[in-house]
């Protein structure tokens, strides 16, 4: 049987996570005493917020990852697998089944009786039985992993795809017969057989349903024929474009948002299989690294995320600021082929973290609120953010929910990795301590209780309407 997969943060640049002086520690400590912070593993939250379950890891022991939705059932990816939860009743989730399939990060998504599963380490095959092996060995493999789930209790594995640098993370476009999938992956290198230099595009893989054994590569689009932005020597917290992180698409309106590393962009998804750049922004003054992305419901607007130090790092304090390791709040403004993307403001979580908590800005799903832009977002050690952004110039959070720091000593990694609503509740992945369940009660989300989806992949934008 496979040995766990080792968990590491995305290769953002800037602050990392360092052992620390005396003075941080003393600081953490007095923070945590002062009641400015909770204490280590204590549990807070706004008042509109309650916490209704949570279920520690079990068999898989790694990293928490992304999550997907379908009918009663959550998937929660694991650097070790996967795991299916019937979540039919919030307040009591059971686990159905438990995959060991080693493979980091195992991000996850689910079209029918199919799912997909993500691999960004390279391997020593594409079994669940693989072992780590170097990416300079040309026999070593990375890509996408199909899982037939038809029997949540006992999903079976049904094809692998190897892409050109792995797959960090995917995205679905679900079409009638098939399932496209854009896989984002990056950093490649001339010692890689299977990832060389220039990587300035995207795979997709073409997953016919009645056939998913025969899926395959269709094509790869070069987003950057000029290589993107390729960063710059005197700000060394930039990340240079070498690939994507994530892309979100938005079916109903034939657009995706594409979190680039070092560029943001807009794309024209009409063919699914031939996505086109419409826009592109870059951020030369705050942002690292182009994350990930969430559309508004109207898809006037986009949200990108800002994932500075590559999640392992301490950067919500008042040292980074609060317009680094933040949101960019941007408008679509324009027609067709003329639309552009335009900058109104940050967010960041107001509530400060000890240097030893991992904080960033990281994944996370609309609130489908009539009337308003209302998102949750993970924030690993910073915990669950609602915020609202329906003014683009002056985005507020409303509510929150956080645990102390894992350590007021030393950085210890951890935090919520996904916090998404579905049907009425948030489900939040930690990557330490597990599967948490969150009820908000504000009269300002109120309307998204009568939202109910048959599935969600947040990273496949639904129409809520």
């Amino acid at each position: 049987m496979a040995g766990p997969a080792a968990a590491s943060p995305d290769p953002g640049s800037g602050p990392k996570a360092e052992p620390l002086t005396r003075a941080q520690t003393s600081e953490a400590r007095s923070a945590i005493e002062n009641g400015d912070i909770p204490g280590v593993d204590e549990v807070v939250h706004s008042d509109n917020i309650s916490h209704l379950a949570n279920i520690p890891k079990q068999a898989l022991k790694g990293t928490n990852s992304d999550l997907a939705f379908q009918g009663k059932y959550a998937f929660a990816g694991n650097y070790d697998g996967f795991v299916v939860f019937d979540v039919s009743d919030p307040r009591n989730p059971k686990t159905v089944s438990q995959v060991l399939c080693p493979g980091a990060q195992n991000d996850v998504a689910v079209s029918g009786n199919l799912l997909i599963l993500s691999t960004d380490s390279s391997r020593s095959d594409d079994s669940c039985n693989s072992t780590t092996q170097p990416a300079s060995e040309k026999s070593s493999w990375e890509g996408v992993k199909v899982f037939d789930i038809t029997d949540k209790r006992n999903p079976r594995y049904v094809a692998a795809v190897e892409t050109a640098c792995g797959s960090h993370t995917h995205t679905l476009v679900p079409d009638r017969k098939d399932v496209y999938v854009y896989v984002s992956s990056y950093s490649p290198s001339a010692s890689f057989p299977d990832c060389q230099p220039p990587h300035d595009g995207i795979s997709i893989v073409k997953v016919p349903r009645a056939n998913p054994e025969k899926s395959a590569v269709v094509d790869f689009p070069v987003l950057f024929p000029d290589g993107g932005n390729p960063g710059d020597a005197g700000k060394p917290d930039m990340v240079p474009t070498t690939g994507c992180h994530d892309i979100t698409v938005f079916p109903r309106l034939k657009l995706a948002a594409g979190a680039c590393m070092g560029d943001g962009v807009l794309l024209d998804i009409a063919d699914p299989a031939a996505p086109k750049v419409i826009d592109r922004v870059k951020d030369l003054e705050n942002f690292s690294f182009w994350h990930s992305a969430t559309f508004n419901e109207r898809g006037n607007k986009v949200v990108f995320t800002d994932e500075l130090g590559g999640g392992g790092a301490a950067t919500c304090n008042a040292k980074v600021g609060p317009d680094r390791g933040a949101d960019g709040i941007y408008d679509i403004v324009g027609k067709g082929k003329h639309r552009k993307l335009v900058f109104r403001s940050y967010f960041k979580i107001p509530r400060h973290q000890a240097d030893t908590e991992n904080c960033v800005a990281h994944n996370g799903s609309l609130i489908p609120v009539k009337g308003r832009d209302i998102m949750v977002q993970a924030w690993y050690q910073g915990g669950v953010s609602v915020w609202d952004f329906t003014d683009s110039d002056k985005p507020k959070e409303i509510g929150y929910f956080e645990r102390g720091p894992l350590s007021a000593d030393k950085p210890v990694g951890g935090g919520s990795w996904s916090a998404y609503y579905y049907n009425g509740y948030i489900y939040s992945n930690d990557m330490a301590k597990g599967f948490d369940v969150l009820k908000i009660d504000d009269r300002r989300t109120d309307s998204a209780e009568r939202v109910r989806l048959h599935e969600l992949n947040v990273q496949t934008q639904p129409d809520y309407r």
